[in-house]
């Protein structure tokens, strides 16, 4: 199985690649400038390149963007993470995207349940 993932990784990264190229062949100033804003972000600051990408990682999640997952994981481990941080990240998207839909289950969907009754009373 492990095979077959490594497979199937190294294709969505080569699918990434590719898409991009023809997209910059199509827009190449908004390819350029959303790759160097993108470079900035994550370059070492304050905080780490590791824990930028770990950071990355946790929204790609919760977005649920494949591709994101992807290309953060691998850059999660190219700034050296460990298996555990990696894992402790996706720990706490899945702490936020539950966290989330609470939030909003406990306020906005209440509320609206409660006036659309009044509404329809």
């Amino acid at each position: 199985m492990q095979q077959e993932t490594n497979h199937s990784t190294e294709q969505a990264l080569h699918n990434y690649k590719v898409g991009m190229g023809t997209f910059s062949e199509k827009l190449p100033r908004l390819t350029e400038t959303f790759n160097t804003f993108t470079e900035a972000c994550f370059e070492e600051g304050s905080i780490s390149k590791k824990d930028k990408q770990l950071i990355a990682l946790g929204i790609s999640v919760v977005a649920q963007d494949e591709y994101c997952m992807i290309y953060h994981t691998k850059g999660c481990l190219d700034n050296g993470a460990t298996e555990q941080e990696i894992l402790e990240a996706c720990g706490v998207s899945a702490a936020f995207g539950g966290g989330a839909a609470m939030s909003q289950s406990v306020t906005l969907v209440q509320e609206c349940v409660q006036e659309l009754k009044r509404q329809t009373h």
